[in-house]
């Protein structure tokens, strides 16, 4: 059978099994190991395996993943993220929208100290809702404003899809989280500005908040002092060159837990349980991580992988063209894929064509996040769509994809935004060299 066919046949198993329902691991790993059986022999293939999962596991780079993530329980667990949104609230929820505004704000900080979008839904939609219902917000613009800001936590550093992304490519984890800075910003004011035209035009969508006295907003700004300390206990040292990305993760849990010592939030039961949902989540990602690099080392041997980035490179479509047709291909693929799938999936084919068309890594790695960003609130798969259902589960599925619609087109003029001037994208980092 020739090696090119079983890595076709490989990839529609694949996709099949994703389909199914099958875990994205399991299903990397059962093509993977299946491939590299039939190419390799069970002797090979066992010692290809065992010597993956050691390199996988050992790698210094990669213990930043589960320490980001435990910052982002313990700053859950701790409350931290109910004072960022009281500031934030006082100060934009006058607005149009106010409190979707709030909730886009929020969120971006949120996402700062935390780097995970299904924590940040979780917790910011657990305090936004009750009050958009209380205030008679539009259900499709309060779910979708919610589902789509959860989305900036990625972008945001810390990140941990740019942890997986400068691993796999070798690409500086400090630059990517100072690249993400920027477009993130940007993202977090083009959401918060479409929810305040939106609700200028149509004010039932989403009425104003209460106002609240200068004095009040004023004083309320000690509460953000934890979060912008724990911001910079991580990039400042980053930017500053005092610590490594992973040194920084540590450094990050250190300063949650000091802070929230400090302000008397620290308990057992909290660090408990941020243990152990920082666990379950990292051994879910280390397990996807060994999959799709097993995989991926399959494809290569089938002759796929270099098959199809000779396609992409003879159509001879220039650098603009190249993104556009991978714009429509994420957007397909973030129909049934979820965040790390994605991202372990293309990344082989992909990154040599950007390499062939001298494109910066770091500038691939900020475009992979926001087609992630897509993919997270795209039907039928989105991952923060069924994330805030359970938040609100008298909002419909349906509703919330409609909700998000307008968020995925402002994703889709950021991409061309960032393509057009990849300074704003790239300025930063350059500025650390």
């Amino acid at each position: 059978m020739e090696p090119l066919f079983i890595g076709v046949a490989a990839i529609v198993l694949m996709i099949a099994l994703i389909i199914w329902g099958i875990p994205i691991a399991f299903s990397l790993a059962i093509v993977g190991i299946t491939g590299n059986v039939l190419l390799l022999g069970p002797a090979q293939a066992a010692t290809q395996l065992q010597l993956i999962a050691w390199e996988t596991g050992t790698n210094f780079l990669l213990i930043a993943i589960p320490l980001f993530i435990f910052m982002g329980q313990l700053t859950y667990h701790t409350g931290l993220a109910t004072d960022l949104y009281e500031v934030v609230y006082k100060w934009l929820g006058r607005m149009p929208g106010g409190v979707a505004v709030t909730a886009t704000v929020s969120s971006a900080g949120f996402g700062a100290v935390t780097g995970s979008s299904v924590t940040t839904i979780a917790t910011m939609g657990s305090m936004v809702m009750p009050e958009m219902k209380r205030y008679g917000y539009d259900p499709r613009l309060a779910s979708g404003s919610v589902a789509s800001a959860g989305a900036l936590a990625i972008l945001i550093p810390p990140s941990i899809p740019m942890v997986v992304y400068g691993v796999w490519t070798e690409t500086s984890i400090a630059q990517l989280f100072i690249a993400g800075i920027i477009p993130g910003i940007i993202m977090a004011a083009l959401f918060a500005a479409y929810i305040v035209a939106r609700c200028a035009l149509t004010p039932n969508m989403g009425p104003r908040g209460p106002s609240f006295t200068w004095a009040d907003k004023w004083r309320s700004l000690v509460k953000l002092f934890p979060v912008i300390l724990i911001f910079f206990a991580v990039l400042g040292g980053i930017y500053g060159g005092i610590v490594t990305p992973t040194e920084a993760s540590a450094v990050g849990c250190a300063a949650v837990a000091l802070v929230a010592l400090t302000m008397r939030r620290l308990t057992l039961e909290s660090v408990m349980k941020a243990l152990n949902q920082a666990v379950n989540i990292s051994g879910v990602l280390f397990f996807v991580v060994i999959g799709g690099i097993f995989i991926s080392r399959f494809l290569v041997l089938t002759g796929l992988t270099p098959g199809a980035v000779g396609l992409i490179i003879d159509l001879d479509l220039g650098t603009y063209g190249v993104i556009a047709m991978l714009v429509l291909l994420y957007l397909v693929l973030g129909t049934f894929l979820e965040t790390f799938g994605l991202l372990v999936l293309t990344l082989p084919f992909v990154m040599p064509v950007f390499v062939d068309l001298g494109i910066d890594q770091v500038w691939v790695g900020i475009f992979l996040v926001l087609m992630i960003e897509m993919a997270l609130i795209t039907p039928p798969v989105g991952l923060n769509v069924f994330v805030m259902h359970k938040v609100a589960p008298d909002i419909g599925l349906p509703t919330i994809f409609r909700g998000s619609i307008p968020f995925v087109l402002i994703t889709l003029g950021a991409v061309a935004l960032f393509t057009l001037l990849p300074d704003l994208v790239l300025w930063l980092p350059r500025q650390m060299n």
